[in-house]
């Protein structure tokens, strides 16, 4: 006979069934859209939105998501910035608040692929699985979470290396005129990490498509690519894609600056990583910026720019830095490059992120036309971390470096006005060429930092002053081709800072013996003339 059924068992065998469900309600707010166009979207109510807040749109037509990041918060309609295809949504489609801000996807996954500022791949070599998120808004440490900088990050340059050092934690601006070589500083730089623990991001804003494929290429012909993450926004992406480039560049770094090899949290026990990050350039991001703004009906200030253009770039730089020992001592150190126009270094934006970063590298185009490949100024040129950034053997060689050549540039502009000049102003004119030929270096031939002080050193005592100018560089190349090859030792302890008397009297052999060699096979002209003279003397006296 069955079991009868009652109220009571049914209400016990519903109370278990409901013990047993695990529901969450989701409640978001809803609204739709009242006016869209050129990228950005009105929509009306969202009283609970935030600024910067990721606002979810859903085509009526498709059912095609589109996020946007809220930006105007007005008394009865929030302005919303639009990513991926804006032209899926139209007036009437609906619009949620997601409680959230903007994130990306990050990880080490990312390596060697190139991204959109939405962390998605578009080089067509497939997905990316990551497993960590960040929000590209992320406020900078404090100073207590800091600590100074320190460290150098060798960029293979001499002229930078030597003058203008750049220290891991550093912001360091690349400004200049178009076409004078900023982009090339960048990625020899980027080129020189490959052997080192740096991870570098490189993030093109408003480059050709084209330029950006180049610069992948070149990465991986030169094996840096596996060490590198490209982000573009390219010059046919939209204002708002642009605009969050270089801060989606900076949440990607921050991942491997706060975690450690394995992804977790840094700290004392488990070190984080260094990181290089390549803004190239913030011009372009701060037209982009200009245009949403003045879409978005705010007032428009200094040169049609928004009054928080400014802090668009601080907080942004700010995020690079060294963290303390206690929050893993990693680094992000930053490489904005800024376009001048016509060398006006008194402009809206440079003079903003001039006073933001710790130093600038300025470009000049009357160098780069003469052929003083990289076009370092090195009167405007500075860094303010300076010493504390190099190794100390550069830091003893390349001490009156800048001086010397500033002492060169002077007297060269006031030679060109006399021709009678006593020995001392002669000798600094000679000398002074020589060390500016010295500093000349073609793309992607960077140098060891132990090669570098060895070439100064040499130049500094006088070894390449009667060596004819065209011949200077194949006698820099010939000496450190020679150190690579048999003095591995005196380089390791110029590498790691010691440059003593013992090592001076070393290299002055060294340095002596293979001058000896390059003057036989390359005699300067002033040896050939002597030798003429000399000749000519003997064949008269034979004639006679």
């Amino acid at each position: 006979m069955s079991e009868a059924i009652d109220a009571s068992s049914i209400m016990s065998m519903l109370r278990k069934r409901l013990d047993t469900v695990d529901v969450t309600v989701d409640s978001r707010e809803t609204s739709e859209v009242t006016q869209v166009g050129d990228g950005i979207a009105y929509v009306a109510g969202l009283r609970t939105a935030m600024a910067g807040e990721l606002l979810q749109f859903t085509s009526s037509a498709t059912g095609k998501v589109v996020y946007g990041l809220a930006q105007n918060l007005d008394a009865d309609r929030v302005g919303a910035v639009l990513f991926g295809d804006v032209s899926a949504i139209k007036e009437g489609d609906e619009c949620r608040a997601t409680g959230r801000v903007m994130d990306i996807p990050v990880g080490r996954a990312m390596l060697g692929r190139v991204v959109n500022p939405l962390g998605e791949p578009i080089d067509g070599l497939g997905p990316i699985v990551t497993t960590h998120h960040r929000p590209i808004e992320f406020k900078a440490p404090g100073i207590m979470a800091r600590q100074p900088v320190c460290e150098p990050v060798q960029t293979g340059l001499v002229a930078i290396d030597a003058m203008v050092p750049i220290g891991r934690g550093q912001r360091e601006l690349i400004i200049g005129d178009r076409k004078t070589g900023k982009t090339a500083i960048a990625i020899d730089a980027i080129i020189n990490q490959r052997n080192s623990d740096m991870v570098c991001i490189y993030v093109a804003i408003g480059q050709k498509a084209s330029t950006v494929a180049a610069i992948r290429e070149t990465l991986a012909r030169h094996g840096a690519l596996e060490k590198t993450i490209i982000v573009s926004a390219t010059a046919a992406d939209s204002a708002p894609m642009q605009y969050i480039a270089p801060m989606a560049g900076a949440a990607i770094g921050e991942f491997f600056m706060y975690n450690d090899a394995d992804g977790n949290p840094a700290d004392a026990e488990h070190p984080g990583g260094h990181v290089l990050v390549v803004y190239d350039d913030l011009s372009k991001q701060a037209v982009a910026y200009r245009q949403m703004s003045l879409t978005l009906h705010r007032p428009p200030g200094r040169e049609a720019y928004p009054g928080d253009i400014f802090y668009l770039h601080s907080r942004l730089l700010e995020r690079a830095c060294k963290l303390s020992d206690a929050n893993g001592a990693g680094s992000l150190t930053a490489l904005p490059i800024i376009e001048t126009q016509e060398g006006d270094v008194s402009a809206y934006i440079p003079t903003n992120v001039i006073s933001i970063t710790d130093g600038q590298i300025y470009l000049q185009s009357n160098l780069f036309f003469q052929g003083q490949r990289p076009a370092v100024d090195v009167g405007i040129s500075v860094s303010r971390v300076g010493g504390s950034a190099q190794v100390k053997s550069m830091k003893k060689v390349a001490g009156t470096l800048r001086l010397d050549l500033a002492s060169y540039r002077e007297k060269q502009a006031f030679a060109q006005f006399g021709s009678d000049l006593d020995e001392a102003t002669q000798y600094q004119l000679n000398h002074g060429a020589h060390m500016m030929e010295l500093l000349k270096q073609k793309r992607y031939a960077a140098l060891d930092v132990a090669d570098q002080v060895i070439a100064i050193y040499a130049a500094k005592e006088g070894f390449i002053d009667d060596v004819d100018l065209e011949n200077v560089i194949a006698f820099r190349d010939g000496l450190t081709a020679s150190m690579q090859t048999g003095y591995d030792e005196l380089r390791a302890k110029i590498r790691a800072g010691i440059l003593d008397d013992a090592v001076s009297e070393e290299l002055n052999g060294i340095i002596a013996e293979f001058k000896d060699d390059f003057l036989a096979l390359n005699p300067n002209r002033a040896q050939l003339d002597v030798e003429s003279a000399a000749e000519e003397t003997v064949e008269a006296e034979d004639q006679a």
